[in-house]
């Protein structure tokens, strides 16, 4: 498989890009946890979360009734959203998704804690 160069970019995997306002609709509409509506009709199913090497997130998506692929970039954590998952980390608390809210945990893998559902790494251990 080739590898995109324009890896900040969505849309159907080998085609244009979402509009901008549909992509950060998609985006609001993943963090609140909703069913996803595609750009095709019918509706989104993920397939696949990644951590981008600058700590960014990517989700792959699958169109239930076109099968085209969607590529949702998410960016990396604020420093607001760090500060606070270390905050809570050093009160001994889990840290949790500060985009996710409530229920959703960090992942700790190798030395990130990682949102298994965006793939945005906010912090290292």
């Amino acid at each position: 498989m080739a590898k995109r160069s324009d890896k900040h970019t969505s849309g159907p995997l080998g085609s244009g890009a979402l509009p901008a306002k549909e992509e950060e609709t998609l985006r609001r509409l993943y963090y609140a946890g909703a069913q996803l509506p595609s750009p095709m009709g019918g509706f989104l199913e993920v397939l696949h979360v990644q951590t981008e090497e600058d700590g960014s997130g990517v989700v792959i998506f699958e169109c239930l009734s076109s099968s085209l692929r969607f590529r949702l970039p998410l960016k990396a954590a604020t420093r607001t959203e760090r500060k606070a998952v270390r905050e809570s980390m050093d009160a001994g608390m889990e840290p949790e998704c500060p985009r996710h809210g409530e229920g959703r945990r960090l992942q700790r893998v190798g030395r990130n804690f990682i949102c298994s559902a965006c793939g945005v790494r906010y912090a290292r251990a």
